[in-house]
């Protein structure tokens, strides 16, 4: 079952078509489609209806998109849905490294340290049939990077759950805890549902 996934990061694809074992995700630039949709929403829920339905406008196919991202108590929910874009300025894009370094530099000083990783995932299968799911991952953000598994800020954050870094914890076991792996399990179940029973 093709799948059209409303991203152009090819790592979060891969990571994606892990989570949902059996459905082939084809990112909109595999195809030659142009797909850079304006992310202005203020909610990660709105960010990925925003891209689901900017996708299904042009392919007119089942869509998945992806909105995740951090959020940081003590600096007031930052950098939520900013947190692919935190640091950047005026069109100058930061390294992942640097952008959980500044994360740790705003943090210096800071007692309640406590973080929520959260992942909204929408699904179209029509203008009139759309699914929302939205979970999340509890946990610390850590005084120092450790670990060299997993992408963006997974180096400093302390998952509460597992009791270890994010970067620390080998790929399947990081699947269980995170917060796209909680929510790629009940889409899956609905996928399965939904588009399977169909072929």
């Amino acid at each position: 079952m093709k799948l059209y996934f409303a991203s152009g990061n090819s790592h979060k694809k891969e990571e994606m078509t892990r989570l949902l074992g059996g459905f082939a995700l084809v990112l909109p630039k595999e195809e030659g489609i142009e797909f850079d949709p304006e992310e202005n929403g203020s909610t990660f829920i709105e960010n990925a209806l925003i891209k689901a339905e900017a996708l299904y406008s042009i392919v007119h196919q089942p869509v998945l998109a992806d909105d995740s991202g951090l959020m940081v108590k003590a600096l007031g929910g930052a950098p939520g849905v900013h947190t692919a874009r935190y640091g950047d300025d005026a069109g100058k894009k930061l390294s992942a490294r640097e952008k959980y370094m500044l994360l740790l530099k705003n943090m210096e000083g800071k007692e309640d340290r406590s973080a929520t990783f959260v992942t909204a995932l929408c699904l179209i299968l029509s203008p009139e049939r759309k699914y929302i799911i939205q979970e999340t991952c509890e946990g610390e953000i850590a005084t120092s990077p450790s670990g060299t598994n997993g992408f963006g800020y997974d180096p400093v954050f302390f998952v509460n759950d597992a009791g270890m870094i994010a970067a620390e914890l080998p790929e399947g076991d990081k699947d269980i805890y995170s917060h796209r792996g909680k929510a790629a399990r009940k889409m899956l179940t609905l996928l399965k549902e939904e588009l399977n029973d169909k072929e």
